[in-house]
């Protein structure tokens, strides 16, 4: 049996997103006539107090709907310097959008207050125009960390201080909620646009919700359209988008568990360095500084005993946890790691050894 923990990308529909896909109610959603689309973008527009809610088929074409949205060409977006919109979207704000991006340094997903201000432009017809600020929470670069209500409103604040809008990557939002023990409306509230993924720790098979104003997401509704992301009998895929809704938002703290237990146990593997009180959602970077191979190295080692994770920069993997994996599940992705860690270990000793000899 193969342990994936990849990603939370990785999870498989339930039994119920199976029966309520299978007897789903459709029409066409490009004509608006998707009953279920509807219901679907209805309960998430709620859920996060927001006016409305467009269905995408992704969270990269979330995100870069709302910025085309948001901004016109040659405009500038400020981001934190690791945003998953920056990082990790294939170039997509310069191919699609055409926007220029500032990028600041931020410490664990939050940008401070004075840089956001200070990377505002004036009105000079020298400078690009500050058309949005972007947030992302949790914020994946940096582990799975959590950004506040108080620290998403400071950000915001300084935002539109200047008359600049405020978009949110919250593609494990609800993420964020169970940790802090908050409602996702409260970590949405002071942002004008939120992306939100259903197909990561929530298991639905394809789809994200871009939610904001009535009219922000009627002209998002043309962007979408540009983008190839009209589909037509959607519901199918709704369907399972409201199970994950209703159903699995209450249990991803058993993921956050599952991965503070994993860094605990980690951080007790010799050679191998985790800080899991910086582990606060479901996801677990772990160092192999003390090994001394790369993370591609030790990456093959654990899939040939048949557990899967992600190299995340020198000498680093990422684990995430998900609802596919159980506590039996975890236990024996451990007792793989400390099995690839210490052949490691001897088969240098032995090369020492052998050396020496």
């Amino acid at each position: 049996m193969i342990i994936d923990l990849r990603s939370d990308t990785v999870t498989k529909p339930t039994p119920a997103m199976r029966a309520a896909m299978a007897r789903a109610e459709v029409g066409d959603d490009v004509f608006g006539e998707d009953p279920t689309v509807r219901e679907l973008e209805e309960l998430g527009a709620s859920m996060l107090g927001k006016e409305a809610a467009l269905f995408v088929a992704s969270g990269t074409m979330g995100n870069q709907v709302a910025v085309m949205t948001h901004a016109g060409r040659g405009d500038e977006i400020i981001v934190e310097a690791e945003a998953h919109l920056y990082y990790y979207e294939a170039g997509a704000l310069a191919v699609l959008a055409g926007v220029q991006v500032w990028p600041i340094a931020g410490d664990r997903g939050m940008i401070p207050v004075e840089k956001i201000t200070a990377g505002i432009r004036g009105d000079n017809i020298h400078f690009p125009h500050t058309a949005l600020l972007c947030l992302e929470n949790t914020h994946n670069r940096a582990g799975g960390a959590v950004v506040d209500s108080a620290q998403t409103a400071a950000m915001a604040d300084a935002a539109h201080r200047h008359g600049v809008p405020v978009h949110l990557d919250g593609a494990r939002i609800f993420n964020a909620a169970a940790s802090l023990g908050v409602g996702v409306s409260t970590l949405a509230a002071p942002a004008d646009s939120v992306m939100f993924c259903l197909s990561k720790g929530l298991c639905a098979p394809v789809g994200s919700l871009l939610a904001g104003t009535r009219d922000f997401i009627a002209r998002a509704r043309r962007h979408r359209k540009q983008l190839g992301g009209g589909m037509r009998q959607a519901g199918i895929l709704a369907a399972a988008g409201l199970v994950a809704l209703r159903e699995m938002t209450g249990r991803l703290a058993d993921d956050h568990s599952h991965a503070r237990y994993m860094a605990e146990c980690l951080a007790g593997i010799p050679g191998l360095k985790i800080n899991p009180q910086s582990v606060q959602t479901n996801i677990a970077i772990f160092s192999m500084a003390g090994l001394g191979v790369s993370a591609e190295a030790f990456l093959e080692a654990l899939a040939a005993r048949g557990l899967l994770g992600v190299g995340f920069g020198p000498g680093l993997v990422r684990f995430v946890t998900h609802h596919d994996v159980d506590k039996p599940g975890i236990e024996q992705a451990l007792r793989i790691v400390a099995d690839a860690a210490r052949d490691v270990v001897s088969r240098q000793k032995s090369g020492v050894s052998s050396q020496n000899g």
